[in-house]
This record gives structure tokens, sequence and C-alpha cells, in this order.
């Protein structure tokens, strides 16, 4: 394979990217739900591919990578033709930076688990620039889906508040829903501004660059053509999901097992006045979806090895866990920032009041998605402890 072209590496180096082994490549700040189509729909008839098993670990490895610097390189012209405007622009914008994003996270979460098949010092810089560009690109929308959900449970406990003809809660919900709408509305308009100059910028131009020159030139070790892919890339896929177990075993999942166990709400409440302290609550189980998304991702690779499904069975299960934890995300950090708002200086006590309720009802929705994630988990045959 040809040595990594310096001009894309200097680029990256040039444009602020760094070298940063430690770095999670794969944080992002919305649901990543969606699964790969399988390996034989992405598969053109007749395109020459060696039979199912076969082939070098390089070989693999690097049509995987195609694909998704092809999906990157189609958001991008897709971003580009949609333009800025509102309505169907706007729908096509945000189908690109999905794309984009989708992408950028199957690309860094490859080099992540395959990382010793890579040519090390540059993955590790390309995957930092990779996560650089996720999270900027993904802060308006996590804005829009926070205000959306926190305005919906508003709006359903308001409801509820007035079924018992209790007016004050009403317009302490309503003062509360405005509030929110403002500060949510400011940051969503200046995380815009921030990726529309992010898109600007000399930084994304040499990340694009890099995808580009991935999709023809992978940056894949000398070894990995010598290794075969049916040995190597299972051993690695292992290795990520031995991780994912270990990370699993420091969660509580007896307690949070349980219907209505109220662990997550009565540890927040008795730590309301340390707002860190529920932050490192929640943190195992980000952790733990960060890891069954790389999981999820090395299985994608292992059925483009096998050129179908290797096991549907864990795939959709994998799924399931991980949107199981994107709703835990979505909640945990949904009450943080309602609990944040409360603290606003010079709010009415009925509005404080109406955000506590709220954060206490989405660390209602964390407990419930903690416990959708056991029930999934036990049906991967692992017990809860």
């Amino acid at each position: 394979m040809a040595q990594r072209p310096r001009d894309a590496s200097g680029a990256l180096t040039a444009a602020g990217g760094r070298t940063d082994t430690t770095t999670d490549t794969t944080t992002d700040t919305t649901t990543d739900t969606a699964a790969a189509p399988p390996p034989q729909a992405r598969r053109a008839p007749g395109d020459g591919r060696p039979a199912h098993g076969t082939g070098s670990a390089a070989d693999v490895l690097a049509r995987y990578l195609h694909q998704q610097a092809t999906e990157f390189l189609r958001g991008l012209r897709l971003h580009g033709d949609s333009g800025h405007g509102a309505g169907t622009a706007a729908e096509e914008a945000a189908e690109a930076v999905r794309l984009l994003r989708a992408a950028a996270r199957r690309i860094a979460g490859t080099l992540q688990v395959f990382r010793p098949l890579t040519e090390v010092p540059w993955t590790d810089q390309f995957r930092s620039e990779l996560a650089w560009l996720t999270e900027t690109l993904g802060r308006e929308y996590a804005c829009a889906a926070r205000l959306a959900r926190l305005r919906g449970a508003l709006h359903r406990l308001s409801g509820a508040a007035e079924a018992g003809s209790a007016a004050a809660p009403a317009v302490g919900a309503a003062r509360a829903g405005a509030l929110l709408e403002r500060q949510l509305t400011l940051a969503r308009t200046r995380a815009h501004s921030a990726a529309l100059q992010a898109l600007g910028s000399a930084r994304f131009h040499a990340v694009a660059d890099a995808v580009a020159v991935l999709s023809t030139d992978p940056p894949l070790d000398s070894a990995a053509h010598d290794l075969r892919a049916q040995e190597a890339l299972p051993l690695l896929a292992e290795q990520s999901h031995r991780l994912l177990l270990e990370e699993v075993d420091t969660l509580p999942l007896t307690a949070a097992g349980l219907p209505y166990n109220a662990e997550a709400l009565s540890h927040a409440l008795a730590d309301a006045g340390v707002p860190a302290a529920e932050s490192r609550q929640d943190a195992p189980w980000h952790q733990v979806r960060l890891l069954v998304r790389l999981r999820r991702y090395a299985q994608e690779v292992l059925d483009e090895q096998h050129q179908t499904e290797v096991e549907p069975g864990l795939t959709i299960r994998l799924l399931s866990a991980g949107q199981a934890l994107d709703r835990h995300r979505d909640a945990a950090e949904a009450a943080s920032y309602a609990a944040a708002a409360a603290r606003t200086p010079r709010i009415a006590p009925a509005t404080a009041y109406a955000l506590g309720v709220l954060r206490a009802d989405q660390r209602y929705e964390v407990e419930a998605a903690r416990f959708a994630f056991v029930r999934v988990w036990q049906r991967m045959g692992v017990p809860a402890r």
C-alpha cells in the first residue's frame, strides 16, 4: 500500500488537528440508532469480491471504509446543494448533516476498534478531527431535540395539573416553557453559526480531503495485508466486546432492572446541591453507550467480511441496547438542563418549581431507559449483577 500522503496529514496538522490516543471519537450529541444496510444490499452484482470468509483484513477494512467515505462525501454534496433556507432546504441540510455525522462516526469507530491494523499516528489524529466535526455539527440539532423534549414533557405535566385544577403549577409551567425556549433557541442559533463557520474552515476542508483520500487509500498498516480477515478481524471485535462487558459490569444492573426503583431520582435529589454528582452517576452509562456503538460498528465490519449478517440476533440486540442508552442520554441531559434553568437568577418561585418537577420527570425517564437496557442486555444472555 502506498504510504499515507503527506499533504493530507500535513493539512490536518496545519488545521489544528492533534494526536490523542485516548480520545473517544464516538462522542456525539444526537441520537444514532440507524442500522447500516446489510452488506448484500450494499454490494453491486458481479463486483468481483472474494468469497465470504476469504481475503486479507486490509481488503475487508478497505471496502468498509470506502463505503463510509462515499456516504460522507454524498452528505457533503447534499449539504452544498441544500442551501441554508427554511422548509425543504432545511430538511435537506438536516439530512446532509445526518449522513456526514453517521459516516464520520463509523469511520472513527472502525479505526478505533481495528486500530492495530492501521497507521496509528495518522489515524489517531484523524479520529480526533472526526470527533470535533461530529460534535460541532450535532449541537444545533441537539438543542432543537432537547427543546422539543422539554416542551413535550411540560405540556404533559401541565395537562395533568390542569386536570387537578391546580392553576399555579400551570402558570409556572408556561413561564418555565418560555424560559427554556428563550435559552435553547439562543443556544441553537449560536450552534448553527458555529457549524456554518466550521464547514467553511480550513480545518473542515482538511478533514474532507482526508476522507476523500481514505476512500481510495485507507490508512492501513502493511501487516494488515498479510493477515487473513477471518482470523484478525473477529479477534479485535471480540476485544471490543470484552471491553463492553467489563464496563457493563460496573453498572448497578440489579437495581436498574427493577421497575420503578427510583434510584436515578433519589441519587439526583440527594445530590441536588452538587450538579457534578448527577453527571458522575450517569457517566458509566454514557460510556457503555459509546462501547455498544463501537461493538455494533465492529459487527458491521464482520458482516462485510462475510457479505451477510453473521449474527442477526446480536445486531438487533446491540441496536436495541443503543436505542435505550440514547434515550438515557437524552433524558439525563434534559434533566441537567432543567436543573440549570431552575438556577437562573430572579425567576419566580412557581417557575423554579415547575422546572424542578420537570427535572424529576426526566430523571424518571432515565430510570425507564436503564430498565429497558437491562431487559435487552439480559436477552443477550448476560445476567444482571
